[in-house]
């Protein structure tokens, strides 16, 4: 009997969680990629960027917080890997930059090989459709740190823009308008209230008003709006700002591509909330100042264009967009006014 295994750290647990994932993460490297599962450090060759004009490197780093907390209590894991890659991809899309390798950081009191290996593979899943490789990572197998069935998923992401097409908000103006694009629910925020609220729920447990199961709708991955973002470029349309939802719902995170003198007037009067969002409110008796900063409400990412762009832009995104919500407009009080 291994003393180390007695003491609660299994190395061969570990040696056989990457066995599992190893095909996963092997599909996400391309030919850039020389050194990446195994290596102490992932070797990535970055000589394309010398056809840029001023390349900047833009870097993030997250978590999926207590949604993890859903995933054990069902036993389903597969989903919050690709959050965490989607999460990260949308937070450097928000300066316009492309992804280009990923690592992941996977914690718990004890390893089960399977369920890294399924995490690990829904993050090799959201990798390679967003053309991004999952360079290397961690599993850590820390008993006494963590609680018994619980685990910690966190995600970093490096991608590139040319500094001629970096998004900053700075040329956002008065008169722009607000299109957003659907979130597939809580995404990877809110969860500790939403939890509070469905305390006791089953959450295997099919729901007529969600249409499905708590645990299929509060487990829908996070979306990437990497491809609208491309598709929006490759077509000519002047991205001019970009609001990632997240922590801080749609009071927090607009304001933090605004300059000075300008505010978000967003049509809330006219947003009929999403069935998650509706019942988490009923339930929870939650108020909407709360809920708007809380919860993404169903709006993904905000996306600024100008008013004469609106069409086009529409007409790219299709049903990929909410519509126009929202406009920019003279600060006179609060960055984020809802109409």
């Amino acid at each position: 009997m291994s003393q180390y295994k007695d003491a609660g750290v299994d190395i061969e647990a570990g040696h056989e969680a990457v066995r599992l994932m190893k095909a996963a993460v092997e599909r996400t490297h391309g030919p850039r990629v020389l050194a990446g599962l195994g290596s102490f450090g992932g070797l990535f060759d970055a000589g394309f960027m010398k056809n840029m004009d001023a390349p900047l490197l833009v870097s993030s780093t997250d978590g999926v917080g207590t949604k993890t907390k859903v995933a054990s209590a069902v036993g389903r894991y597969d989903t919050v890997g690709q959050d965490i890659v989607n999460h990260c991809i949308d937070d450097i899309l928000v300066q316009g930059a492309e992804p280009l390798f990923f690592f992941d950081y996977v914690a718990s009191s004890q390893l089960v090989p399977q369920m890294v290996a399924d995490i690990v593979g829904g993050a090799a899943k959201a990798c390679e459709a967003g053309g991004c490789a999952l360079l290397g990572g961690e599993t850590a197998e820390m008993p006494g740190v963590y609680a018994e069935g619980e685990f910690d998923l966190v995600g970093t992401i490096v991608g590139c823009v040319d500094r001629a097409d970096l998004i900053d908000g700075s040329r956002m103006a008065a008169g722009d308008v607000v299109l957003a694009l659907p979130s597939a629910g809580l995404h990877t925020n809110g969860f500790s209230l939403a939890r509070k609220i469905l305390e006791g729920v089953d959450f295997t447990a099919h729901h007529e008003a969600l249409g499905t199961t708590w645990a299929d709708a509060l487990l829908a991955p996070h979306v990437s709006y990497l491809q609208e973002f491309r598709d929006l470029k490759a077509a000519g349309i002047d991205v001019r700002g970009l609001a990632h939802i997240t922590g801080g719902g749609l009071v927090d995170n607009p304001p933090r591509i605004l300059t000075e003198g300008l505010a978000y007037e967003l049509d809330w009067s006219g947003w009929k909330l999403p069935p998650l969002f509706a019942e988490l409110k009923r339930r929870g008796q939650v108020p909407d100042d709360e809920l708007r900063r809380v919860f993404n409400c169903g709006w993904g990412m905000l996306v600024t264009v100008p008013a004469d762009q609106q069409a086009a832009a529409l007409d790219v995104l299709g049903e990929r967009s909410v519509g126009c919500f929202g406009r920019i407009a003279a600060r006179n009080g609060d960055p984020v006014v809802f109409a």
